[in-house]
């Protein structure tokens, strides 16, 4: 088969003469041709499994498909699939939005008496008229900071520090003023719409925001997730030139494997033992999955003072593999600072007829043993310069060019 497409719509009519036994095929046809509503439909089916949630939310972004933060005004209590023309004559855009029943603090009730204002008088127009609008219940402060949190208000173009200042005061005014207006009594001026720009008695909305961090530790806090961006977009490959393996691997490794691991610190939780002395549990989480990290008080003396939440490490650990849900216990443990910029690149002259495969060998072997962020540029002649592919990219350290000088030469290394 040329394409997935080709295969799914081939797998799916076979799959009518075959039963219900390959369903498999069926799945594979969805996954090809409505791969928004098929992801939708499984985000939703395991919105209460963070970890299966994940994976998923995974898959989008490999998809291309983004999955945006809730939104008041589009949102529903599910996931949904939203596909829309980039521009006329373009291409179509599929991405997904977070349903409003998966924020923490958030029921299906509230829910359900914010979408029946929505559907009956329209989308709202901001904070202020989402206040004026729902019903009181709506209105629970608990639920309004969760909403706020998790970027539920993004598209009314409120910040969400600002709105954190501001919404309880806003709330108390408006409920209070919608209160007197039910029981007939009438402001001074009357209603503020009628008022013009004589009086407005509601409380400004500050135009601060959150720096990145702050705005994902508070996304994980109300969605149990990583959605607008994730602290390890733009790392992760400089991240995995330091690990030996993915998280998603550790299910498969051997009780009292050693391995190194990367990711994002969240859950931190230190705790003291029966003996008094101090350790630590947290999940350890990449782009695609997360693991129990344990750490003991022997290791949490010489590394604890460097654990905190969001902060990204490399983990050297062992792997716990005798309950059902595999863990890691922590050896040792080190902060893992980003580059900021491309590192500066090693370039290497090599004559092309002296290129053979021993010597391809000798080099891929020489540049494997010294993983870094250096990328490496080969000058083939005089005219022709071929940049290494990114795995190939390296820690420029003396060794390293004292093994090339004698594997290609005193003048091999440009710079």
């Amino acid at each position: 088969f040329a394409t997935i497409e080709q295969f799914a719509d081939y797998a799916f009519n076979k799959s009518h003469s075959f039963g219900y036994g390959y369903i498999a095929y069926q799945t594979a046809y969805l996954k090809a041709h409505y791969p928004a509503e098929y992801l939708a439909a499984l985000l939703t089916s395991v919105k209460a499994n963070l970890d299966k949630a994940a994976i998923y939310l995974a898959e989008c972004r490999t998809m291309g498909i983004e999955v945006l933060v809730p939104d008041d005004n589009r949102s529903v209590a599910d996931f949904t699939p939203v596909v829309e023309m980039e521009a006329e004559g373009g291409a179509e855009k599929s991405s997904i939005v977070f349903g409003l029943s998966a924020i923490r603090n958030v029921g299906g009730g509230l829910v359900a008496l914010l979408l029946a204002e929505r559907e009956a008088r329209g989308p709202f127009a901001d904070f202020y008229d989402y206040v004026e609008r729902v019903d009181f219940q709506v209105l629970n402060k608990k639920t309004i900071e969760s909403l706020i949190k998790a970027g539920a208000f993004d598209s009314l173009g409120h910040p969400r520090q600002g709105l954190l200042r501001s919404f309880e005061h806003i709330i108390d005014s408006t409920i209070s003023r919608r209160r007197e207006r039910d029981m007939g009594v009438m402001s001074l001026f009357g209603e503020i719409e009628d008022a013009g720009d004589m009086f407005d008695e509601r409380p400004p909305i500050p135009e601060v925001e959150f720096g990145k961090k702050e705005r994902l530790r508070f996304e994980k806090e109300m969605l149990g997730l990583y959605v607008s961006d994730h602290p390890l977009m733009g790392a992760e490959a400089s991240l995995r030139r330091r690990c030996d393996g993915r998280l998603a691997d550790v299910a498969d490794l051997d009780d009292g494997t050693i391995r190194t691991f990367g990711g994002v610190v969240t859950g931190l939780q230190r705790k003291w033992t029966k003996k008094g002395d101090l350790m630590a549990v947290f999940q350890l989480e990449d782009l695609q999955s997360a693991v129990e990290v344990m750490v003991f008080p022997k290791t949490m003396t010489d590394h604890g003072h460097k654990l905190e939440d969001d902060l990204i490490v490399t983990v050297r650990a062992r792997v716990d593999a005798r309950d059902d849900q595999p863990k890691l216990i922590a050896m040792e443990l080190e902060p893992f600072e980003p580059m900021t910029g491309e590192a500066f690149p090693l370039r290497i002259k090599v004559a092309p007829a002296a290129l053979s495969e021993g010597l391809i060998a000798d080099l891929k072997g020489l540049l494997g043993e010294h993983p870094g962020d250096s990328p490496v540029l080969l000058h083939l002649g005089d005219d022709k310069v071929l940049r290494l592919p990114e795995a190939w990219t390296v820690d420029v350290v003396p060794a390293l060019l004292a093994e090339l000088r004698v594997l290609l030469g005193a003048t091999a290394i440009l710079g």
